[in-house]
């Protein structure tokens, strides 16, 4: 028994036992992890919403009942004998397999556990250069929060599409050329991402940024690691069912003319949305300010990357999401830089573990609550197909793009598209020149005159709350609006 006159024993960090200080370390994982996945979770239905899933989903399927990559279009009757370039076969395949077993809810939980994968794997990165746990945590729960563009829909970057390989590997690529310790991994990893999505070439851009810098400080050993990683990458492209012509598949997306007309490819001032824009802002205007006049100690290739990929958001919206995510590790080491030691490193574990354990509870609630709701975007209902299928089966139907990836996947082909999110890399460049000439608020009267003419239209399906192209088919033509669903209107040639 102590006497009176023994010292009081003093808790410190250091004398907890090693497992108490290490489950208030994983506190940060927990937190940020758990917070995150709750606000996809909770965005669910935005998940869902790209309008290109239900052809991707259709393509898995034939995919996998035919055992090989078409080549040809099935679903439309304007591709001709254009070659189909599936640069997502892959991904197409495996959320096709998710989709029968689990339906929508495991394709949303597939997404959210490759958004926690990333939000793990940049907190593993701004911690193990030093950052404070206070200074990692803004730093990743902002990007976290911010990438997947909720607000400025329909250009989502966390969503139930081949984009998210594309974050997933280009996150992965850029930690293992930081950590220069694993970088034999990286061709490895190409094979899969040249088969999952034609983003792989943002990982020849990050290997070259690091090469460059290598170059740059005469780092003759880093250099070459970093070369012969690029050669093997090039290399691993070639392992796919396309061959080389992937490469060729490329071309048709990128600097193609479709690009002025889908408004991920423009500039980011044309995709702010207020107020939804403003939290985006405030981080680009904290990055520029904390990089400009607080810069920490941070390797120069982390740096070059954000800049980079920010000029490059600039000038193309789609890249925006990549700079947020380059950009956590200089953010948290500029931010550690003025909070270190102004809070207790132990106490913020702490509490970020207690947090980040009534959001984990907080996760089953929010899906039950949600799962009623998921499902395909209602644009295209299934009451809408039915009548399309009951009345026009033989119609030659000219559709709105939005329309088109939602009727593939509800009639795989019974009743052939116009047009759809596959664009150049399936459809020939005459067809998409002619369709993006419909594409306007204003109605171009001899442009429709000449398409419904040229591809003998019979039927149109186009957005209800188009006044204008009611006012031109039903007042000036002579067509009728046969059909008006929630979202979508049919006109049918009298």
């Amino acid at each position: 028994m102590p006497g009176i006159f023994d010292a009081p024993m003093i808790v410190t960090p250091q004398s907890r036992p090693l497992a108490s200080r290490r489950v208030a370390a994983g506190g940060i994982y927990l937190f940020l992890i758990s917070f995150a996945s709750l606000y996809y979770l909770a965005n669910a239905p935005l998940l869902l919403g790209h309008y290109d899933l239900g052809w991707h989903l259709a393509a898995g399927d034939l995919i996998r009942d035919q055992g090989h990559i078409p080549f040809q279009d099935p679903w439309s009757f304007t591709a001709g004998d254009r070659q189909w370039y599936n640069l997502s076969w892959l991904w197409d395949a495996m959320a096709s397999v998710i989709f029968q077993y689990t339906h929508f809810s495991g394709l949303i939980f597939f997404v959210i556990a490759c958004g926690a994968f990333i939000v793990g794997y940049l907190t593993s990165l701004c911690l193990g250069r030093g950052a404070s746990t206070i200074a990692v945590c803004i730093s990743v729960l902002s990007a976290c929060l911010l990438y997947p563009a909720f607000a400025a829909y329909p250009n989502i970057y966390l969503a139930v599409s081949p984009n998210i390989s594309t974050m997933l590997l280009s996150v992965i690529f850029y930690g293992e050329c930081l950590k220069r310790t694993r970088w034999f991994v990286l061709p490895v990893m190409m094979v899969l991402w040249a088969n999952l999505h034609g983003g792989f070439l943002l990982g020849f851009l990050i290997v070259g940024v690091f090469g460059g810098a290598a170059l740059l400080k005469r780092d003759w050993k880093n250099f070459k690691i970093y070369g012969l990683a690029g050669i093997g990458c090039f290399i691993a492209t070639f392992i796919n069912p396309l061959g080389w012509h992937i490469y060729e598949g490329l071309t048709t997306v990128l600097g193609h003319f479709s690009q002025a007309y889908v408004t991920e490819w423009l500039p980011y001032s044309e995709n702010i949305v207020m107020p939804g824009s403003l939290p985006g802002i405030a981080y680009i205007l904290i990055f520029i300010a904390l990089e400009l006049f607080c810069r920490a100690s941070c390797p120069i290739e982390a740096r070059l990357l954000s800049w980079l990929m920010l000029l490059l958001g600039l000038y193309q919206f789609r890249y925006m999401s990549f700079f947020l995510l380059f950009s956590t590790v200089p953010l948290a080491l500029d931010l550690d830089r003025l909070l270190r030691n102004r809070l207790n490193n132990s106490k913020v574990q702490r509490s970020l573990l207690a947090a980040g354990i009534a959001a984990a509870c907080a996760l089953p609630w929010t899906y039950l609550r949600l799962d009623p709701a998921l499902g395909l975007p209602q644009m295209l209902s299934g009451q809408d197909v039915l009548y399309l299928q009951t009345h026009l089966p033989q119609a030659r139907l000219l559709n709105h793009w939005n329309y088109g990836g939602l009727l593939i996947f509800r009639t795989r082909g019974a009743i052939p598209v116009f047009v759809d999110g596959r664009a150049a890399t399936a459809y020939p460049d005459a067809v998409l020149r002619d369709y993006f000439k419909l594409a306007e608020l204003e109605i171009d009267e001899t442009a429709w005159d000449t398409v419904l003419e040229k591809y003998q239209i019979d039927a149109v399906l186009w957005v209800k709350a188009h006044e204008e192209l009611r006012r031109f088919l039903v007042g000036k033509r002579g067509w009728k609006e046969a059909y008006a669903g929630a979202y979508a209107s049919v006109y049918v040639k009298p």
